[in-house]
């Protein structure tokens, strides 16, 4: 099932994506089972597909990314987090920052996993049984922040407000039984700059959830992002940063794709 979760008349829904573009009413709750009313929903304003309990982030995950980025492939998941004022819907802005200015803002399509039961120390064999479903992310960096400015770690350059642009929809496991077998890629400006699949993961969705969930609770709602291929724009020859007035799509295999706009703070 494909979940959307949307404003009508200023009151927040889920509803049910079909295939020909029509939406129908949900009824019940995300983690405990929803329900299709049957009943036509009307849209009024798209949002990201849940509120994040949690954002955890794997970097250097795609074997090519981590070759471009001049690392060694790790020997463990890369872990960083970014904080619950990174979310942002569909649609909606990603905003430069300005008080703390950045002028190497960088985009990264990803596969986000979403935990619909609580895990801890799961089993590989195991792992998908914990997943809810998944959906697109745009795990935006401030390049500057994230290399200088941080002190050596990434999450200053990884939590500017706006830098997480989740959705359109949740798509749940029953259509994706495979989530390491997916194209993905980044278009801006109707420039395609990262085209790959995500078989390319140096830790798969399985080892993933396995390491994440070792001696640490993953709660329902978990929203964990699993890399990003090669492509991005401070790897680029000229970089390629992001500028007021792009447009920024994510797009991945069998969920859809996620466009925000690129605006300043003021």
């Amino acid at each position: 099932m494909k979940i959307v979760r949307f404003l009508d008349s200023g009151r927040e829904h889920f509803g049910r994506l079909h295939d020909d573009g029509r939406t129908t009413l949900l009824d019940g709750d995300l983690f405990d089972g929803l329900r299709d009313t049957g009943t036509p929903a009307t849209v009024g304003k798209l949002l990201a597909p849940l509120v994040p309990r949690d954002i955890l982030c794997v970097g250097l995950n795609y074997r090519r990314h981590a070759a471009e980025s001049g690392a060694a492939p790790p020997a463990h998941p890369v872990l960083f987090m970014k904080n619950s004022g990174t979310l942002q819907n569909p649609g909606d802005p990603i905003v430069l920052p300005r008080k703390l200015r950045s002028d190497q803002v960088d985009y990264e399509c990803e596969l986000a996993v979403v935990i619909g039961r609580r895990c801890h120390n799961v089993d590989r064999a195991d792992a998908l049984a914990h997943v809810l479903g998944y959906t697109c992310a745009n795990d935006v960096s401030a390049r500057d922040w994230q290399r200088h400015g941080g002190g050596g770690q990434w999450c200053r350059g990884k939590t500017f407000a706006t830098f997480c642009p989740l959705g359109p929809a949740l798509v749940t496991t029953d259509e994706i039984p495979d989530p390491n077998a997916l194209a993905i890629r980044t278009i801006v400006n109707g420039r395609t700059l990262q085209d790959w699949n995500t078989s390319d993961m140096i830790f798969d969705v399985p080892a993933i959830v396995e390491f994440m969930s070792a001696s640490m609770i993953l709660d329902p709602g978990t929203v964990i992002l699993t890399g990003t291929p090669h492509g991005v724009g401070f790897a680029r020859t000229p970089p390629v940063f992001l500028q007021p007035g792009d447009s920024v799509t994510i797009e991945i295999e069998k969920i859809g794709r996620l466009t925000n706009p690129v605006v300043e703070e003021t």
